[in-house]
């Protein structure tokens, strides 16, 4: 169902790999509540997905860029701000990657080339794509920035390896970064702590089907789908939601707030 939330919004949406991912369930939410939008993922991100066939579905543009590469960033919100008509209303970054979760590395055995790679490409580009939007003045009053996280930045999950690290960077510069947008432009800045998804990034950390599964009875709702956190973002990019800024969002079904469920104390009675 639309509401027509965003109606002549202009955005820009980082990291929908294929329709799995919460960046592809949030490209289509915000097409069908009436933005208009550009599509960018890394061109290796871009070879490896199916990024065209969303782009077809919602006539949107696609303009690659490196996250991490202050010159692509600077020339993908130029080249946006172009093609859309106009300053930016909303940005989505839906991007993280750990090298040492990909090699099978132990969170107490880093090798720390990767790690850097990782926090650049998790967090440090947010901090990048905040900085070239600010410096070149492309958001519009009362815009929106949202970044995607997990609550592995606050709490222990030990086969989330450097990631959760990463997380935990990701917040603070939302907040740090948030401040000055507000101050000086009225933008607002936010993270969203979903539930474990089956993304293809999440697919990609050891246990994660047990994730789910805990997750699943631990939360008095049951957790939050892709579907729903696009959902979510919906309203962040909204005008419902224009006081709201340095905020992490918890999106979990309430999985953040419990200490134990019925659900799972069942599972160990039972052994």
């Amino acid at each position: 169902m639309s509401y027509g939330l965003l109606k002549g919004k202009r955005g820009i949406i980082f990291g929908a790999l294929d329709e799995n991912s919460i960046a592809w369930k949030t490209a289509e939410r915000v097409h069908e509540e009436g933005a208009s939008f550009v599509l960018t993922n890394a061109p290796i991100a871009m070879r490896m997905g199916t990024i065209n066939q969303l782009a077809e579905k919602t006539g949107s543009t696609i303009i690659p860029a490196d996250a991490t590469s202050l010159e692509d960033l600077e020339h993908l919100v130029k080249e946006s701000v172009k093609v859309l008509g106009g300053k930016i209303d909303f940005v989505l970054h839906s991007i993280g990657m750990s090298v040492n979760v990909r090699k099978g590395r132990a969170y107490t055995d880093q090798k720390y080339d990767w790690t850097a790679k990782g926090w650049d490409v998790s967090a440090g580009s947010f901090h990048k794509v905040m900085q070239v939007l600010y410096k070149q003045d492309a958001m519009r009053e009362w815009g929106s920035i949202v970044a995607l996280s997990y609550m592995a930045a606050q709490r222990v999950f030990p086969d989330y390896n450097d990631m959760a690290d990463n997380k935990a960077f990701l917040e603070s510069i939302a907040r740090s970064f948030g401040y000055f947008f507000g101050r000086d432009k009225n933008v607002r800045v936010n993270t969203i702590s979903q539930s474990p998804t089956p993304t293809t990034a999440g697919k990609g950390v050891k246990g994660f089907d047990g994730f789910i599964s805990y997750a699943e009875k631990m939360s008095p709702l049951g957790n939050a789908s892709a579907l729903d956190c696009a959902n979510y973002t919906v309203s962040l990019f909204s005008d419902l939601t224009r006081k709201v800024t340095l905020q992490n969002l918890f999106h979990d079904g309430g999985f953040s707030n419990m200490g134990v469920s019925d659900a799972v104390m069942q599972v160990f009675e039972e052994e």
